[in-house]
């Protein structure tokens, strides 16, 4: 028998790939099961995106370019034009989904022994993408008493020394959904300029916010990478396309060159490039989250619950004290509804549960659960 790699060894587990057996064999039983443990808007994706994939006529479904089309590249950087963000498409690499723009983002600033410094709680393939490069991670700790709020520049440069490559931030936060005050990151910006860091933040959750993004600073700081997806607005997840941006334009090479070849779906940019036009679906979509988010909000605040500051299309709560202990995951696991424990996030108490804000149905069934197992 093969022996494992001390790589695979140190990989935390995933608990969505728990959760996947669970649910897979419900549905071979016929039982529909409410996936509020995943942060994918239900919503219908585009239909400008559908559509082009429907009009696909070509003979031969070749290979795409290893930086993705220029095609999508130029529209990125046009749609960003609205803005007022002024972007070139030599500054764009597309990926397959955001999550291989991290990891490429890590495997191209990071060498083996090197640390960043990430905010936690954090998205828990972070750590599985700084094993991969060799990396580090330093947590720098929110505080649950602040709501999970990105921590102050000075707490980073606390954490920064000879070792420190990077810093991460998550905007807004996943698991939490706290957005980071724009003077917070800027800050944190200037720190990593002096010490010849590269700051990288995740916006694959921004565009369900009014903050602003930090492509603006591209051009101006060469050592800011900023990632983005069509996973969560666009409701693309399964097509998994997102692209990374920088202004350093050798750091950007660095990135192609450890791509795979031809790596990014032709298929999945040709519908990429079709729902950017699509500048109603952005906004109906932002609107029904935004009116889910507080109705949810507003249901679990009833129940004696400890809602967090949330700008995503999710939330995290905390039971109520008196509740401490109590396994409402499993619970509402009988009433075929998935939830996200938080017990595996760093710095986050047990008794914490992050859920998905879908449409108002399912949204409401789980509050219907959630009141007859705590209320009643």
């Amino acid at each position: 028998m093969p022996e494992i790699s001390q790589r695979a060894e140190l990989m935390p587990a995933s608990p969505i790939r728990k959760l996947v057996p669970l649910a897979e064999a419900a549905r071979s039983r016929g039982i529909r099961i409410y996936h509020l443990n995943i942060g994918q808007p239900d919503l219908p994706s585009p239909q400008t995106g559908l559509a082009a994939l429907k009009k696909i006529d070509r003979k031969v479904l070749e290979y795409s370019p290893s930086d993705g089309y220029r095609s999508l590249r130029e529209k990125l950087a046009g749609y960003y034009q609205q803005y007022q963000i002024k972007l070139s498409p030599e500054e764009i690499i597309v990926t397959t989904g955001g999550s291989e723009a991290v990891l490429f983002a890590f495997m191209s600033c990071l060498n083996p022994g090197d640390e960043i410094i990430v905010p936690e709680p954090a998205y828990a393939n972070y750590m599985a993408f700084a094993i991969s490069a060799g990396a580090v991670i330093r947590p720098v700790v929110s505080s649950i008493e602040q709501g999970f709020a990105l921590p102050d520049v000075a707490e980073f440069e606390k954490l920064i020394n000879e070792r420190t490559r990077g810093i991460l931030i998550c905007n807004p936060n996943n698991p939490t959904g706290s957005l980071a005050e724009p003077g917070t990151v800027a800050a944190t910006l200037e720190a990593c300029s002096r010490v010849g860091a590269v700051l990288v933040v995740d916006e694959c959750f921004l565009p369900f916010t009014d903050g602003p993004s930090c492509k603006g600073l591209l051009q101006e700081y060469p050592n800011l990478i900023v990632l983005r997806a069509f996973t969560k607005l666009y409701a693309m997840a399964g097509l998994r396309l997102g692209y990374l941006m920088t202004g350093d334009l050798s750091l950007l090479h660095a990135v192609a060159q450890q791509l795979p070849e031809w790596n990014v779906s032709s298929i999945a940019q040709r519908a990429g490039i079709s729902a950017l036009q699509d500048t109603e679906y952005e906004k109906r979509t932002r609107q029904l989250i935004e009116k889910e988010r507080r109705y949810l909000i507003q249901e679990f605040l009833k129940m004696g619950c400890t809602v967090f500051p949330s700008e995503a299309d999710y939330i995290t709560f905390r039971l109520p004290q008196e509740k401490t202990g109590f396994l409402l995951k499993e619970r509402l696991l009988e009433g075929k509804i998935l939830i996200r424990s938080c017990a595996n996030y760093r710095n986050m108490p047990p008794d914490c549960y992050r859920i998905a804000v879908k449409q108002h149905a399912d949204n409401e069934e789980l509050v219907r659960q959630v009141w007859r197992i705590l209320i009643q």
